[in-house]
């Protein structure tokens, strides 16, 4: 299957992964449609295929195609309408303290010291929870489009959260993000979104992209507290 071309004028070709199990739903079968955007990628062909549902790890681009199953849904923000509610509004005040500062996308030790911790409290056993430093160098730094990091400080200069941000033609992309699992109670999680919603308020532009919502994973489940949420369906994107 071939859709648009990968900014060097080449096609796009996509493959079907073999079938595995979901990382979400315990009792389900995954199976992703994936690409290689090669690099570098133009920043359009990437917005059309993430504005068709699609996510970006490194230079491959994938998204749901399982047996049987719907209930991945790409969801975003509209930012437009958005406004904090009264528990996210103490969140931000909670965090106050803390300072936000956007960095190239180059891997540190400090940085990784803080996701390893994470995936372990976190995500102990998990794909990610097994990652060295060489393979979170990789997640962070190879990307065909436009990315850099958020990182979030205290007053002492430690660090506490990072986040990993794609630029998109009618928005901003949450890639992935984590924090200092010690932390846990202070809502850093919530933190991030609602400062990236504002960041991308600020940048005129109408979408925040925060990947999957999964019917049923409880995982997944914060998302659906930023509201207007847009899932996209067989009608398109709708509000949920």
């Amino acid at each position: 299957m071939f859709l648009g071309n990968s900014g060097l004028g080449l096609p796009i070709v996509f493959y079907r992964t073999a079938p595995m199990p979901c990382p979400y739903l315990g009792d389900k079968i995954e199976r992703r449609l994936i690409a290689d955007l090669g690099k570098p990628a133009t920043k359009q062909a990437y917005s059309t295929l993430a504005v068709a549902g699609f996510r970006r790890s490194q230079n491959m681009i994938y998204r749901p195609a399982c047996p049987n199953c719907n209930a991945c849904q790409p969801v975003r923000i509209v930012v437009d309408g958005f406004k904090p509610s009264k528990s996210q509004r103490r969140i931000l005040n909670r965090n106050a303290h803390l300072s936000a500062r956007e960095v190239e996308n180059n891997a540190t030790w400090e940085q990784y010291r803080l996701f390893s911790a994470y995936q372990s409290r976190r995500h102990s056993g998990g794909e990610m929870s097994f990652m060295t430093f060489d393979d979170y160098r990789d997640m962070i730094e190879i990307s065909p489009i436009a990315t850099w990091m958020i990182e979030y400080r205290d007053p002492d200069g430690v660090l506490a959260a990072c986040m990993l941000v794609d630029d998109q033609s009618d928005g901003l992309s949450a890639v992935y993000s984590f924090f200092d699992p010690e932390l846990e109670t202070d809502g850093l999680g919530t933190l991030m979104v609602l400062d990236m919603v504002e960041q991308t308020r600020k940048a005129g532009l109408p979408y925040l992209y925060l990947g999957f919502f999964v019917q049923g994973s409880r995982k997944m489940s914060y998302k659906r507290r930023f509201k207007p949420l847009e899932a996209l369906g067989q009608d398109g994107w709708q509000p949920i």
